[in-house]
């Protein structure tokens, strides 16, 4: 998730981005309950990384606030990829 955004504000959005992996991923492997946020700087590093797990073929789900523009604020993923051992936890 962006890390420009208010501490309440991650919490939110981490949410939504969880709600939308949910939604869209009923047969999911996730089956061990842990969640990992990490942060990046802000959209621009995040759509970088969004565009980097494409390329890497890693599946992952956007939320985009309504009220902040319809930004990506947050992705949610039961993948593991070496992109994400660079980013710190939040």
């Amino acid at each position: 998730m962006r890390k420009d955004l208010s501490v309440s504000q991650r919490a939110v959005q981490a949410g939504h981005a969880v709600a939308e992996f949910c939604l869209h991923s009923p047969s999911t492997s996730w089956s061990n309950g842990t969640l990992i946020y990490l942060g990046v700087r802000n959209l621009n590093q995040l759509e970088k990384l969004m565009y980097q797990l494409n390329n890497e073929n890693i599946t992952f789900f956007e939320f985009r606030e309504p009220d902040l523009y319809n930004q990506v604020t947050a992705i949610a993923t039961d993948q593991h990829c070496e992109l994400f051992e660079r980013i710190r936890l939040l």
